[in-house]
């Protein structure tokens, strides 16, 4: 798949289409949804990306701001693309919000963990013993789920043309036990593995950096390769994320990472920290 095709960015990019035209046509939210007799809240929702929208609310909020021709029809066949369903929704269930359809987008993922090993480079057993210890009430059944629907995603670093992955750790990532031993010994090994691909760069801030730029917790910083996708933030939590897209938010992130990555050990430096982790659990 070409980065930056899917039907999640896509929509992103309508949205912000549809936005910029009706207010080019000086339409008020309400105005729109008064004119084209549906709620304001459903004009609200399209412009942020939240629904989709149909081909034909489309083509009607296109001929309301007054473009026609060819510029309509783009659109209109953007809003068709936009609906298409990506490998993602097998997983609705597991999956909510946009997160994953941009991340399958994005050219390039700018990571931080700090008490983690982040998903997409989480070994099977060690994604299993996190969400069972994040999800303590959980059935078997959902577990496994989840755990299948991560192992999912991982496909994407596997991709004939996979995005640019660069994460930051904290050193404590590489000393807190999540599963076992054995499952410690297993992750790291892997993430070696993972740091020899041309495609990914880990890198460990150490605990002798002291206080660092990532002290308030995980963030992911999502790029595009067509101009028209601007950036994108997302600051995970344990029950949701909270996507920011300001220029000025993306602009602070994309500070603190490049701070992060100057605290941090060098990758080669990083890749024998890891590598030591590995031996160390492998004991």
């Amino acid at each position: 798949m070409t980065r930056g095709h899917g039907p999640t960015v896509r929509r992103r990019r309508l949205a912000g289409e549809l936005r910029r035209l009706r207010e080019r046509a000086a339409l008020t939210i309400d105005e729109v949804g008064e004119k084209l007799e549906c709620s304001a809240s459903k004009i609200s929702r399209i412009e942020t990306g939240h629904v989709g929208v149909t081909p034909r609310d489309a083509r009607d909020m296109l001929e309301l701001y007054g473009v026609h021709g060819d510029e309509q029809e783009a659109l209109v066949q953007l809003a068709r693309e936009a609906r298409k369903r990506g490998w993602w929704h097998a997983y609705n269930e597991v999956f909510t919000g946009a997160f994953v359809g941009l991340e399958a987008d994005a050219s390039s993922l700018r990571a931080f963990q700090a008490l983690l090993v982040p998903g997409l480079l989480q070994t099977e057993r060690y994604a299993h013993a996190v969400i069972r210890a994040m999800r303590p009430g959980a059935e078997d059944a959902d577990i496994e789920r989840r755990v299948a629907a991560r192992m999912a995603r991982q496909r994407l670093l596997h991709d004939p043309h996979p995005p640019e992955y660069w994460c930051v750790i904290d050193e404590a990532v590489l000393h807190r036990v999540v599963g076992d031993r054995a499952v410690m010994a297993e992750q790291f090994t892997q993430l070696c593995e993972f740091a020899r691909l041309p495609h990914i760069t880990i890198q460990v801030v150490p605990f002798g950096a002291g206080a660092h730029a990532g002290m308030e917790g995980p963030f992911l910083i999502l790029g595009f390769p067509e101009l028209a996708d601007p950036d994108v933030v997302y600051v995970d939590s344990t029950s949701s994320g909270v996507y920011l897209e300001m220029d000025t938010d993306v602009r602070r992130y994309s500070l603190m990472f490049d701070h992060l990555r100057a605290a941090a050990l060098k990758p080669d430096d990083s890749a024998e920290a890891l590598a030591g982790a590995a031996r160390r659990f492998a004991k």
